[in-house]
């Protein structure tokens, strides 16, 4: 059975003013974490990680962004609106320890929101889905400003958690969000240029 998606209002007073993200603004939003908690979303999502590139985008990044959009923006995303939310990049962790394979173990999906095509560093909302039940909270309870109960999330839902609403500052995340896009779309930035790889 597959699990609801849970973020939670902003914390912050005054608010962070991607959280909730204006309707009409240009954003860029990266969701990611755990594969396991990715899962208990999908249950019944196929990965195809065997090759050594991958498919783009994975079966699950649409899903999970439309997810998400659809909680960040209170609507379902319009295909009949032109830029309203188009899959730019994901992230697949591989499993590096002891030895690399070819599985993941974490994942995460980049989206844009009405950005223009020809800005390659718009503003960035990162939102980090949170595994509560491998440690039963742990984690959750000593990064995230406010207490989390495992029973509200077991078998129930999944945490995700915007930046904002974190003990993590996420000081290098638009950076990070848009030189993946960069890579992902063949360009490599050297200061103020741009440069086609």
């Amino acid at each position: 059975m597959a699990l609801e998606l849970y973020i939670p209002p902003c914390i912050r007073n005054p608010i962070n003013p991607h959280h909730p993200p204006p309707p009409n603004k240009p954003l860029r939003i990266q969701i990611e974490g755990p594969l396991v908690a990715v899962e208990r979303l999908f249950p019944n999502i196929q990965w195809h990680v065997e090759d050594i590139e991958p498919e783009f985008p994975q079966p699950a990044g649409p899903k999970l962004a439309e997810l998400a959009y659809s909680l960040l923006y209170g609507r379902n995303a319009s295909p009949d609106i032109q830029g309203d939310l188009v899959v730019r990049h994901e992230y697949l962790g591989w499993i590096m320890d002891p030895k690399p394979v070819q599985e993941i173990d974490y994942y995460g999906v980049t989206f844009d929101h009405f950005v223009p095509s020809d800005d390659h560093d718009p503003e960035v909302l990162q939102i980090n889905i949170i595994e509560i039940e491998d440690d039963n909270g742990v984690y959750a309870n000593t990064y995230i400003p406010f207490h989390v109960d495992v029973a509200e999330y077991a078998g129930k839902r999944v945490l995700a958690v915007p930046r904002c609403c974190q003990k993590r500052k996420g000081t290098t995340d638009r950076r990070r969000v848009n030189e993946g896009v960069d890579r992902k779309e063949g360009r490599v930035r050297a200061g103020y240029e741009e440069i086609e790889a």
